[in-house]
């Protein structure tokens, strides 16, 4: 445990880059061998605007790095956080608390707030507005929430008072585990129920992108599943009736090209329609 916090405080920028190339490529020949829609799209085209925000991301979260690593030694430094005022507990044990609170503050918390405050929601749109979600939906966020999510996890950091070892750990884990739950892969029902006592799986993180609410307003989770448990947002939806995208904006040509995509957090905010939870 100690040799992997070690590489991921000192992790070059391009093996960041491996990470999200790779998960992006392994989930993409999965969904294509065992996909749970069978879309009639050209892949490509459809990937290109989800890209497009992958690599915004990128290019705003790379250079806003060095804040991570001031703020989290800062907290090492001060004994600052809920994992520096604990009592000595077995290092296995540190990294597994903090990977669960950066969880809640940095990806949890802010996830639910983008569903509650409209102007946050109308920039959080352009995420819940493909019409086909897949592996390259996972990051697929304008600009101005990757500021606000990065900002989050800020927040967490110093909150948790984690070092940047496993601040990096966590983010890592983050691409991986919303490339996995976005991938149109069908697990069986069985494993998928099993893997969401525990961890997001990708049929528990669909029902959070149905078109309507109250399960648009569900499952804020990003890699473990106990906050959405524990806070009773958890819901369960038949991926057979699940339809994506967001029911006030249908249009899916719009909600596909990187210009429109660029301007929809600045439309005139429409109230999403709510249809009864089914029983």
């Amino acid at each position: 445990m100690e040799t992997l916090l070690h590489y991921f405080e000192t992790i070059p920028r391009h093996h960041r880059v491996v990470y999200i190339v790779g998960g992006l490529s392994l989930f993409w020949i999965i969904e294509g061998l065992i996909p749970l829609f069978r879309f009639k799209y050209n892949k490509w085209r459809h990937a290109m605007p989800n890209l497009f925000f992958n690599l915004t991301l990128l290019l705003i979260n790379l250079p806003l790095a060095f804040m991570l690593l001031k703020t989290a030694d800062w907290v090492v430094m001060n004994n600052f956080g809920i994992l520096n005022w604990l009592p000595d507990i077995p290092l296995w044990l540190y990294v597994i608390l903090g990977l669960v609170f950066l969880d809640f503050f940095g990806a949890y918390l802010p996830h639910l707030i983008e569903h509650k405050v409209r102007p946050l929601w109308m920039v959080h749109l352009v995420h819940h507005t493909d019409h086909k979600v897949d592996t390259t939906t996972a990051n697929r966020h304008h600009p101005i929430e990757s500021v606000i999510r990065f900002f989050f996890t800020l927040l967490g950091t110093f909150i948790v008072g984690t070092p940047i070892g496993l601040v990096m750990f966590y983010q890592s884990l983050s691409v991986v585990a919303t490339q996995f739950t976005h991938a149109n892969i069908k697990l069986s029902k069985r494993m998928d129920n099993i893997l969401s006592y525990v961890l997001v799986s990708p049929d528990m993180h669909k029902v959070h992108h149905h078109y309507r609410l109250p399960y648009t307003d569900s499952n804020y989770g990003n890699i473990f599943s106990i906050w959405d448990r524990l806070l009773g947002t958890y819901m369960k939806l038949d991926p057979r009736d699940i339809i994506y995208g967001v029911d006030v904006f249908p249009n899916e040509k719009q909600n596909s090209n990187i210009k429109d995509l660029l301007i929809q957090p600045f439309q005139k905010y429409q109230k999403p329609t709510y249809h009864p939870k089914k029983s």
